[in-house]
């Protein structure tokens, strides 16, 4: 019986590696596409202008949305998404992500995340500008309190 255990122990290495998605640039290139098959890029991004446009007056929203989405090269979006998502991720990760953003649950939380990116991208905004007017105002400070240099 011990050694049925020992053979068990020492044989499951092997098992779960040999079931083990391969990194590959094959694996990680398909993985992407279905993650972002998943996720649609294009879609993103227009719910991400639609969102944006409500910090706008409604009477000039429809033309902020169209202004931004025709200089917007989606194509161009999607690609760079696409390789940095191969350049950082592993097959197995990105296997995992097209997963779960395949599935309905996360389909609803994706169609939020415009709405939530909307409201929470002025209030970062205003927040690094506070700290950048905070940084500038202890760098004055200071330099107010150096001695002018003599020649």
């Amino acid at each position: 019986m011990k050694y049925q255990i020992l053979t068990i122990i020492l044989l499951c290495p092997f098992i779960f590696s040999a079931t083990a998605l391969e990194d590959s640039a094959k694996n990680r290139e398909y993985h992407a596409t279905r993650y972002m098959t998943a996720m649609s890029t294009e879609g993103m991004l227009q719910d991400f202008v639609e969102n944006m446009s409500m910090n706008v007056p409604p009477e000039a929203r429809e033309g902020f949305r169209a202004a931004i989405l025709s200089y917007m090269d989606i194509s161009e979006i999607y690609k760079t998404s696409h390789s940095l998502l191969v350049k950082y991720f592993t097959a197995a990760e990105l296997e995992s992500l097209a997963d779960y953003y395949s599935s309905p649950l996360a389909q609803s939380a994706h169609k939020k995340m415009g709405a939530y990116a909307a409201e929470l991208v002025p209030v970062i905004q205003a927040e690094a500008s506070k700290a950048i007017a905070e940084m500038q105002k202890a760098e004055m400070e200071k330099n107010r309190s150096l001695p002018d240099v003599q020649e």
